[in-house]
C-alpha cells in the first residue's frame, strides 16, 4: 500500500484547507487499494476476526448506531496496526417483526395472508388512514424493497464515516447464501 507522499518532502498545510470532498476522495482511496479487504490467504494465527450482530435496518439511522460500531472499528484498527488479517464484513440484519413494522407504517399496508398475489399492486405513495390489506407474496416483495433502500442508506453512513469494513464481505440474514448457513449451524447444534 502506497503511503500517498513523500516521508523526505516537507509537508506543507495550506492556509485556508478545504475539507469539502475528502470523504469521497478517501473512500474512492482506499476501495482501489483494497486497505481493508480481508486476505483469506494468511495463516489462522495471523487473522483477528470480528462477529457482531448486524445492525437492524429498520428505520433511521440515529447517533447510538455510530457509537456501537466505533468500538468494533477502532479495535479492528488496532489489530490491523499489529499486521493482523482482520476479518471484519457488514451484515444487516433486515428479517423479523422491525422489519415487517417498517414496511406496514411506510407504505401504510398490513399483511393479509389470505389474499391471493396482484402482480399490478403498486404501494401508496403515503400511508393512508387505514392500512391496505395485500397478499403475503406482495408484502414480502415491499420488505425486500424498502430493505434495500435502508441498507443503502447505512452503507452510505457507514463508508462516510469511514468506517474500516471489508465492503466486499456484505451479507443480509434474509439472503439465501444467510439462510443456509443458519439452518446448518442450526442443524449442527441440535445434532450435539
Amino acid at each position: 500500500m502506497s503511503v500517498g507522499f513523500d516521508l523526505n518532502q516537507p509537508v506543507t498545510v495550506p492556509e485556508k484547507p478545504a475539507l469539502e470532498g475528502l470523504e469521497q476522495k478517501w473512500m474512492a482511496r482506499w476501495d482501489a487499494e483494497a486497505v481493508y479487504r480481508f486476505d483469506r490467504n494468511r495463516p489462522r494465527h495471523e487473522v483477528f476476526s470480528i462477529d457482531t450482530p448486524p445492525p437492524t435496518v429498520s428505520g433511521s439511522l440515529h447517533v447510538g448506531h455510530v457509537f456501537s460500531f466505533t468500538h468494533t472499528d477502532v479495535i479492528a484498527r488496532f489489530q490491523r496496526m499489529r499486521g493482523k488479517a482482520v476479518f471484519y464484513p457488514m451484515g444487516w440484519d433486515d428479517n423479523g417483526l422491525p422489519t415487517e413494522r417498517r414496511v406496514q407504517n411506510y407504505f401504510g399496508v398490513r399483511c393479509d395472508p389470505s389474499l391471493p398475489y396482484d402482480p399490478s399492486f403498486v404501494a401508496p405513495d403515503k400511508p393512508g388512514k387505514h392500512p391496505i390489506p395485500v397478499s403475503r407474496p406482495n408484502f414480502i416483495e415491499l420488505c425486500a424493497r424498502l430493505t434495500a433502500e435502508d441498507e443503502k442508506a447505512f452503507e452510505r453512513l457507514w463508508r462516510y464515516l469511514g468506517l474500516s469494513v471489508d465492503w466486499s464481505k456484505t451479507y443480509a440474514t434474509v439472503d439465501r447464501r444467510s439462510q443456509r448457513i443458519s439452518q446448518r449451524s442450526f442443524l449442527w447444534l441440535a445434532r450435539r
